[in-house]
């Protein structure tokens, strides 16, 4: 690690990003839920810093296919490889927490899985599938990986029909490949369009991070090219650091400015933008649906 490396990442988080940490009853139910039904939720992998609101609040982001992942972004903590089979099961788990849970709006994720023929959209489908048997008022959102740029993967997915298709462009083209090895910006603009291509109805979803050393006018392209794909729900959040072993933080945006991007966001053609220090692409995601709906 070269000495610049490790002097920017010792930046001291500003004070408004220090936040408390909520337990209670409905945090614990939600711990013991999990444990029961043996599954992952991306919220404790990638140490997301809304896992105890949002636990205490009943809710989480399921995390299929695994805890491990075949790529090694230089941002993200859920760990990498080796993986195992796909657990046949875990659909019908999930679909069972969600009823225990009482969950109206669910969010599923999963690790990225190039070593499996379909990426891993069969195992989506299936999990959409069981949940819409055991929940059938429960709405779907499922965030997805790039599939490497697969059309009949990808389609799997959608004739599953799931009630918002997310897939996060992460940062700039220029940042690429320091951020996501493995992964290609374009391709995932693509994927973005081939959705509603294949399904008109289904709304799309994207989140950007920033302070990894963007510019402005990056950003705001980054957001250009995304309403040219007809995306139109966006999230923005605050890049941090969850380990030595991970890229340094370039910059702590303030929340005003994170305000300020939701203004040019909405002014640019976006229906609904998320955008905070601590927003990331799950969160409140039923309510950011919900106010799309209406």
């Amino acid at each position: 690690m070269s000495s610049d490396h490790g002097q920017r990442s010792r930046l001291r988080k500003p004070p408004w990003l220090k936040r408390r940490i909520p337990a209670g009853a409905t945090y614990r139910e939600v711990h013991r839920i999990l444990q029961r039904c043996t599954l992952h939720t991306v919220c404790q992998e990638a140490h997301c810093p809304n896992q105890g609101e949002c636990f205490s609040q009943g809710t989480a982001t399921f995390l299929i296919l695994g805890d491990r992942c075949t790529r090694n972004c230089r941002f993200c903590a859920v760990a990498h490889g080796p993986v195992g089979p796909p657990d046949i099961d875990e659909p019908r788990r999930v679909a069972e927490a969600v009823q225990s849970m009482g969950l109206r709006f669910v969010v599923v994720t999963s690790v990225t899985r190039d070593d499996l023929p379909d990426g891993g959209s069969g195992h989506f489908a299936r999990t959409i599938r069981e949940i819409r048997r055991r929940v059938p008022k429960a709405r779907i959102e499922v965030l997805v990986p790039d599939f490497q740029g697969s059309n009949r993967a990808l389609r799997t997915v959608v004739e599953a029909r799931p009630d918002v298709i997310n897939h996060n462009l992460e940062t700039v083209p220029r940042l690429y490949p320091k951020v996501r090895p493995g992964a290609g910006y374009h391709r995932s603009v693509r994927l973005l369009k081939q959705v509603r291509g294949f399904s008109p109805h289904i709304p799309t979803k994207s989140g950007l991070m920033v302070g990894l050393g963007e510019s402005p006018e990056e950003l705001r392209q980054a957001l250009f090219e995304l309403l040219e794909a007809e995306c139109r729900m966006l999230t923005l959040g605050q890049y941090l650091q969850p380990s030595r072993d991970h890229l340094p933080v370039e910059r702590f945006l303030p929340p005003e400015a994170f305000e300020q991007w939701r203004e040019v966001a909405l002014e640019m053609g976006f229906r609904e933008v998320a955008s905070g220090p601590f927003v990331r692409s799950s969160y409140r995601a039923g309510e950011l649906y919900e106010t799309l709906e209406r």
